[in-house]
């Protein structure tokens, strides 16, 4: 397909290594992927790398960081060789150093599984150029703006995607009942709060979901899984209001993943 002239940004809850397993969940990534333009290359911040300064992965193909523990060997054998994105990473410093961002290069990083375990659902052949670009922290308004000095990107048909889970309290998952028992309830209210929140476009409350959204502190113990998002609505822009593509539990936690544009 042809590159649009403004690409999508996207929000999407990436599951551990055991998402390609779920059937349906893969088929609704791959489903979604296949209604977008093929990008001139995928620019995605992952909750499972922190590090400031803000830093970018490596430039050229590296072996997959398999960031997890405890799983069947088999895990550990998944590989996807995107090619790297040296030119998108030269516009990301020129963008970021413009704003005085300070801004690290470690050439031996691969992606982590918040990177390949979607995209190797949504773009299987590998064939898109990918860079992985840390959280220098997880302040909600700094990651915002760090989105919105990206956002110039997406008019060279960059996708800006932000990786996380839309809840994410695993001491609360009841791994023994699957992946399709009921929700509780912190899980089921944060959500429909965060759906509401973003379909209005109130972009101040989610940003201060701390204090704003209910059972927030269950929801999200630490918020690394939630903060992508602030990334991907500061690349969006104030007036451009997501659509959710994915909704639904994955053992309780809220799976939604949106698509802003």
């Amino acid at each position: 397909m042809a590159v649009t002239d403004r690409s999508p940004v996207l929000y999407l809850s990436h599951g551990a290594p055991p998402l390609a397993d779920d059937l349906r969940w893969t088929r609704q990534l791959a489903d979604w992927a296949g209604t977008l333009d093929t990008p001139t290359a995928i620019l995605i911040v992952s909750a499972h790398w922190e590090e400031a300064p803000l830093t970018l992965g490596a430039t050229t193909t590296v072996p997959l960081v398999y960031d997890f523990w405890g799983f069947p060997q088999h895990y550990y054998q998944v590989t996807y060789p995107a090619p790297g994105a040296p030119r998108l990473a030269a516009k990301v410093r020129k963008l970021l150093h413009g704003k005085g961002n300070p801004v690290h290069d470690d050439p031996g990083r691969g992606l982590d599984h918040g990177a390949y375990v979607p995209l190797a659902e949504m773009f299987p052949d590998a064939d898109v150029p990918v860079l992985q670009m840390s959280m220098p922290s997880l302040d909600p308004r700094e990651l915002y703006e760090i989105g919105r000095t990206l956002a110039p990107l997406r008019d060279e048909g960059v996708l800006i995607v932000g990786s996380g889970f839309f809840t994410h309290n695993l001491s609360a998952v009841d791994f023994a009942r699957g992946t399709d028992y009921s929700p509780p309830s912190w899980s089921a209210e944060f959500d429909l709060w965060g759906e509401q929140a973003l379909r209005t476009g109130d972009i101040d409350a989610v940003l201060d979901f701390r204090h704003k959204a209910p059972a927030a502190v269950l929801a999200h113990p630490r918020i690394e899984h939630f903060a992508p998002l602030f990334v991907s609505l500061g690349a969006s822009g104030a007036a451009e209001l997501p659509r959710t593509v994915i909704d639904g539990y994955w053992y309780g936690l809220a799976k939604r993943s949106l698509q802003f544009g």
